[in-house]
């Protein structure tokens, strides 16, 4: 049975791969006492676009100035995408690959490859063994390939004088009765040794790993601490000792263990890998983990977000990671903005509470209800806040198309005009707002800008409190007050975003005045609900 640490490339999407040399050092006499046989130490890649640290590319020279341990086999892997992309396949493993495997560090190379890749790139293997080189191949998203998909992959393989093939559950989805399922299916048509590299998503890439080994497989991979790609792999900790025991041998985790608190406990907690609700609602329906990864790491993207674009990708798909999808509004946005509706015969000369989604406003529920009776501002609502009495809201507001498209269904269920950039959101958007009640006011988007039109706004960012001032300024309402802008803690990005963008409203010749009502961490102008 073989054993393989891949935190230097897997974790490398959570710190771009800058390992320092220290850490790299320690991790590798882990490795050895902790009975690891093949430490994956990065990437090989043509790609430079944006700094990375030097396990983005695993240069034969970087690996020269390390100590690795006796025993220890040193492998790089090499996306598929690499190999059947612009740069004919030949070239492109003459530069990756400049030095044959007598003279190069190097002894494993790995080729991870999506199904629609496999074909193409397999050629690469004869190419990398004739050179020296021992082989494998990582075929992702094989979870929810039908049986006779899987077995026609297995028999591609045996023209090719692999030294492994893997599968990787690279959606977190699978259970270990389904591992099982897919090792049966190569099995029956690929003779040769298999491996598996499991993902966190729902908790039991330990457990498909452990089946995996009882199904036949005898490469299995891991993490430190589970360090890798969204949620994570099965961790080296725990596999270590179940390795250990079933090989009859004795190691020593001591290093290892040492390893985690000076090094991978405190990055642990500063990236934040590791499963949760979020990344395991994701393993359940089928979603790349990335997405989860790079919203969790953005601060425009608050809870209810997150739960929004998982609720959207859930019903649209989302097995292939697209920034574009992700990140409609942002995009979606910088075109030249549209809109049939003015504010002013709403909002201009009125008192107006905008009520945020914080937990200020379920708190002070009886007081703000009370306000609402007494002073009868106009109230706004964002997006699809509901903590109040619905009788006392007037309108909402909303801009962000996919967080639109997944809360679409609780819109036209809710009774209040809906104000939102309505000309501009994309048709299925719009379809699926299909008799409701809108109120067309434009977004455009310009960075560190905010203007204030008769139908439309240019803001510096499409969260939905930016694009409700804007409506109140264009509107000319005579004072905002806030509930339920609760804030984050101190050392949250969201925080300072938030405050970054209250000082930039406010310094505007329009903005109107804002006080806050309930508890606010955003240095805003306070009074108390309970006093008006």
């Amino acid at each position: 049975m073989k054993m393989l640490d891949c935190t230097l490339r897997d974790g490398g999407y959570y710190n771009a791969w800058d390992f320092s040399e220290e850490l790299i050092h320690e991790y590798l006499e882990a490795m050895q006492a902790a009975g690891v046989n093949v430490v994956e130490l990065g990437l090989r890649s043509l790609k430079n676009q944006g700094f990375q640290g030097p396990c983005a590319f695993t240069t034969d020279d970087f690996i020269r100035g390390l100590t690795i341990p006796a025993g220890l086999t040193v492998g790089v892997m090499v996306n598929g995408s690499e190999l059947v992309g612009d740069v004919p396949q030949l070239a492109a493993l003459e530069r990756l690959f400049p030095s044959d495997a007598t003279n190069s560090p190097v002894e494993l190379v790995r080729i991870a490859c999506h199904v629609h890749e496999f074909a193409g790139a397999l050629p690469a293997v004869t190419w990398l063994k004739d050179r020296g080189f021992k082989v494998g191949f990582n075929l992702m998203q094989v979870a929810d390939r039908t049986e006779e998909e899987v077995k026609a992959l297995a028999r591609e393989a045996k023209a090719y004088p692999l030294d492994v093939l893997y599968f990787a559950d690279s959606m977190g989805s699978m259970n270990p009765d389904q591992a099982a399922q897919i090792i049966q299916w190569m099995r029956s048509e690929w003779e040769g040794p298999m491996g598996i590299h499991t993902h966190d998503n729902l908790g039991l890439a330990l457990s498909n790993t452990l089946r995996a080994i009882e199904e036949g497989v005898t490469w299995v991979d891991s993490t430190v601490t589970g360090m890798g790609r969204g949620p994570g792999n099965a961790r080296t900790e725990e596999l270590a000792i179940e390795v250990a025991e079933r090989r009859g041998q004795q190691i020593s985790m001591v290093p290892l263990m040492a390893l985690l608190g000076k090094h991978f406990n405190p990055m642990q907690e500063h990236y934040g890998w590791g499963t949760n609700p979020y990344y395991y609602l994701a393993g359940k329906y089928g979603i790349h983990p990335t997405y989860i990864q790079e919203m969790l790491s953005d601060s425009r993207y608050d809870e209810e977000d997150l739960l929004a674009v998982i609720e959207h990708l859930r019903i649209e798909g989302g097995k292939k990671f697209s920034v574009d999808t992700l990140d409609a509004a942002r995009h979606f946005y910088r075109v030249e903005a549209q809109g049939s509706w003015s504010p002013k015969k709403t909002f201009e000369g009125r008192d107006v509470l905008l009520l945020g989604t914080g937990p200020g406003v379920k708190r002070h529920r009886k007081a703000l209800e009370r306000y609402i009776r007494e002073a009868k501002p106009v109230v706004v609502a964002l997006n699809t806040q509901s903590d109040l009495d619905a009788d006392l809201i007037n309108l909402r507001v909303a801009c962000h198309p996919v967080r639109l498209l997944a809360d679409c269904e609780e819109h036209t269920r809710l009774p209040q005009p809906l104000i939102t950039p309505f000309s501009m959101l994309p048709e299925d958007v719009r379809s699926s707002l299909a008799g409701k009640e809108v109120l067309d006011f434009g977004l455009n988007l310009a960075p560190g800008k905010f203007s204030f039109g008769a139908v439309h706004c240019t803001l510096p960012t499409s969260l939905v409190v930016a694009y409700a001032l804007a409506v109140l300024t264009s509107g000319n309402a005579n004072k905002v007050f806030m509930a339920g802008f609760d804030g984050f803690s101190a050392d949250d990005p969201r925080s300072h975003e938030m405050k970054e963008l209250f000082e930039q409203y406010q310094s505007t010749d329009q903005a109107v005045n804002l006080v806050a009502i309930t508890p606010t961490r955003y240095g805003l102008l306070t009074k108390s609900v309970y006093a008006l």
